[in-house]
């Protein structure tokens, strides 16, 4: 039975750190009309608090496509700036602060996590990370989990594509996202499992729910989910990019990828599902070294550098690309994966001021200031 073409309309959701411009450090008590006055001029959008006190998640309005969407994560942007500007603060588009420390922070006094606090314990007090979702629209519920099935194998070159989180209290962490490594202590993380239809995924969300271990399928946190709220397929382990054009183009890289593998099926073909085992492994590649690491090739097999494997991606989604009407910030990940990524620059800048004479803590300062300055640039 053919399966009419889903609309691919997107929506991206990015977490910020807001910093204090005076020491650097998180803000660790926020004023609420920071997020009062966001609500009242972006009421297209959505601005909400996140589990600590020192974040905001924004989220685009459904957009029908990537220039819909940079008008609308720019508008994000700006005006979250804007507004905590004029109480001292920055935003920090960045997944991890690199000096804070979780045990001087609060959560957001919200039901919610107060129920997350009290279940996860010290697992989720240690959650100082932010990260990009981005949801595109595939409205049939059996293609969302055939997609999702083949979709897989391509999160470790987008997670490699964004890392921005090479420190963690003040010491580099020798990997390019820090924040994977905190983000999977957390029960239902990582690569999700591979299901034969859409029941059998409601299936396993009910057994969870009726056995009383989560409320609803929200609470199942893997790097890609059929949305609880949404019909869509949300991609969700992507660190949070600094610069706009490199989440713009992972955003479009996604959703080109699902179109290409939506374009497989309606041709009678379709992707090769790998193991998990096999996914995770390049997973863990990417959450290491990023853009500069070999990502393993499962065809050949053998390591391959991730520069190549984004340059194949790009020819393989270029039909898509162009029907999407978004080759300019697909294209762009070329650049990433040649310049780097916001981890590259994190470090270059810490061991460039170290170089030049600064103490540790006047390093890791400077890092701080790259990404306020790289959050806010290209906005206009």
């Amino acid at each position: 039975m053919s399966i009419a073409e889903p609309s691919f309309t997107i929506g991206i959701e990015e977490e910020y750190l807001l910093v204090d411009l005076e020491t650097r450090a998180l803000a660790i008590e926020p004023s609420e009309d920071i997020l009062a006055e966001c609500e009242r001029r972006l009421p297209d959008h959505l601005v909400t608090p996140e589990f600590l006190r020192s974040q905001l998640e924004v989220g685009t309005r459904v957009c029908s496509n990537i220039t819909e969407a940079r008008a609308a994560l720019t508008e994000l942007r700006q005006t979250v700036a804007e507004v905590a500007g004029k109480h001292g603060l920055g935003v920090m588009a960045a997944s991890v602060h690199p000096f804070a420390d979780w045990h001087q922070l609060k959560h957001t006094p919200k039901e919610r996590y107060d129920v997350i606090a009290r279940d996860m314990q010290a697992t989720v007090r240690r959650l100082m990370i932010c990260g990009m979702h981005v949801h595109c629209a595939i409205e049939d519920p059996e293609l969302r989990i055939d997609l999702m099935n083949q979709a897989s194998y391509f999160l470790p070159h987008l997670l490699a594509l964004s890392t921005s989180s090479p420190f963690w209290r003040g010491e580099e962490s020798g990997l390019k996202s820090y924040r994977m490594t905190v983000f999977d202590a957390l029960p239902r993380t990582g690569i999700p499992d591979r299901f034969e239809s859409y029941g059998e995924f409601s299936r396993l969300i009910d057994t969870l729910v009726e056995a009383g271990t989560l409320e609803d399928g929200s609470k199942l946190w893997w790097d890609m989910r059929p949305s609880s709220k949404f019909p869509t397929l949300e991609m969700r382990l992507c660190d949070v990019c600094p610069l706009v054009e490199d989440s713009l183009s992972i955003a479009a890289l996604y959703s080109c990828i699902l179109r290409m593998l939506y374009r497989l099926r309606r041709n009678n073909q379709r992707w090769r599902i790998y193991p998990q085992t096999l996914v995770a492994e390049n997973r863990w590649i990417a959450q290491r070294f990023g853009v500069e690491g070999k990502l393993i090739d499962f065809g050949i097999p053998a390591p391959v550098p991730a520069a190549d494997l984004v340059e194949e991606i790009i020819g393989l989604t270029a039909e898509d690309a162009a029907f999407l009407g978004c080759e300019k910030e697909v294209a762009h990940a070329r650049e990433i994966a040649r310049r780097g990524t916001s981890a590259d620059r994190q470090i270059a800048a810490y061991h460039k001021a170290l170089e030049d004479g600064a103490s540790k803590e006047e390093a890791l300062v400077k890092v701080v200031d790259q990404v306020l300055k790289e959050t806010v640039s290209g906005l206009q």
